[in-house]
């Protein structure tokens, strides 16, 4: 699929071509540039809006203002799910987001995110950087007029809130619960009803009941946005985004306009903030925990045989996309080097907490 296909398809189609005349060109003044950033993520979202605002002000600081990066927060200019389109279709120069929003665009997206039972942040900057995933992202985004990096992480994310406790895979059935990605078509297929919402629309849809259940990052975010005063049911640990990926992506004919140091600007700029957005949540997510846990929330596990059900659900969504030759080629990449890196992390790293636990106690 090239580009100019994808336009003919795209829901922002049209409308972009007409905004693309008086927006598509980033903003000019005095030998300095203005690129407009849209999110997916509402203004002040733990976490993930700190990282899009992280890059949008390193790019800024690091060419002292010649480039100036004004942030639009989702709905601001696009609403959270638009903000691909309007990208490619040059309504905007930039988007940050997750990349696994776009699997309708293409299922590979997925693995720059994070894909069920796939890699932990570390397994994913391992394969991004040293082992063929930058090259893969960079092959995936020439379809759509994109130059991508990562540009933020998570790490680990939370099984979720829960109205009512997990005691085996037949307590899916049914059940209405918010999980983009392959994770959420995972789920579908042990029979959830998968809702895909903004993070910005999850508080109200958990506390009105139009869900019964959501995922959304780990203790800190899930604090900052107060599913605590709905539910005191979080399981802690889940099979989805085992270290989720954010991403920062450029409009191709915007980014191959910039100087070459430019360029390598809003590359580094993604890569401190991916670094420090990872150690921002791991730093917050412990004293978080203990607080929500003196708050009344009970923190679970789901029992093997949910994450048995949950391993066949994930086979069998990454099962349905191999057709796909990109997709072929990403998902092998992407598990022959978290099978590296696991192999010499759970040997050296993991022998080690495992031993300094014992002893520390």
């Amino acid at each position: 699929m090239d580009r100019r296909s994808f336009l003919k398809n795209t829901a922002l189609g049209g409308t972009a071509a007409a905004a693309a005349s008086t927006l598509a060109a980033p903003a000019y003044a005095q030998g300095k540039r203005t690129l407009t950033l849209v999110t997916t993520w509402g203004r002040g979202l733990a976490g993930v809006h700190d990282s899009a605002q992280r890059c949008a002000d390193t790019i800024t600081a690091m060419t002292d203002g010649a480039l100036t990066v004004d942030l639009k927060a989702a709905g601001e200019l696009v609403g959270a799910f638009e903000v691909f389109d309007a990208v490619t279709a040059g309504q905007a120069d930039m988007y940050h987001g997750a990349d696994y929003y776009f699997v309708g665009q293409h299922p590979g997206y997925a693995f720059f995110t994070a894909v069920p039972f796939g890699m932990t942040a570390q397994e994913l900057a391992n394969w991004y950087y040293h082992d063929g995933g930058q090259e893969l992202h960079d092959e995936l985004g020439q379809i759509f007029g994109l130059k991508s990096f990562l540009g933020g992480n998570t790490g680990a994310q939370a099984g979720g809130w829960f109205a009512k406790e997990i005691n085996g895979p037949e307590d899916f059935q049914g059940l209405k619960f918010r999980m983009p990605g392959l994770g959420g078509q995972a789920l579908g297929k042990m029979g959830a009803s998968v809702q895909n919402l903004p993070g910005s629309e999850v508080y109200q849809a958990l506390a009105s009941g139009a869900i019964d259940g959501t995922e959304w990052i780990g203790p800190w975010a899930d604090e900052k946005a107060g599913f605590q005063e709905i539910t005191k049911i979080y399981y802690t640990a889940g099979f989805h985004e085992p270290g989720a990926g954010l991403s920062l992506a450029t409009n191709r004919e915007v980014f191959e306009s910039l100087s070459p140091a430019h360029q390598k600007v809003i590359e580094i700029a993604a890569a401190e903030s991916h670094q420090w957005n990872l150690a921002q949540f791991l730093t917050n997510n412990g004293a978080a925990l203990q607080r929500l846990q003196s708050g009344g929330v009970t923190v679970r596990e789901f029992p093997d045989s949910v994450w048995d059900a949950m391993g066949d659900a994930a086979r069998a969504t990454l099962d349905e996309n191999m057709g796909d030759d990109l997709f072929k080629r990403i998902h092998d990449s992407a598990m022959a080097s978290m099978r590296s890196s696991s192999n010499w992390l759970t040997r050296s790293e993991g022998a080690y907490r495992t031993q300094r636990d014992r002893v520390l106690g």
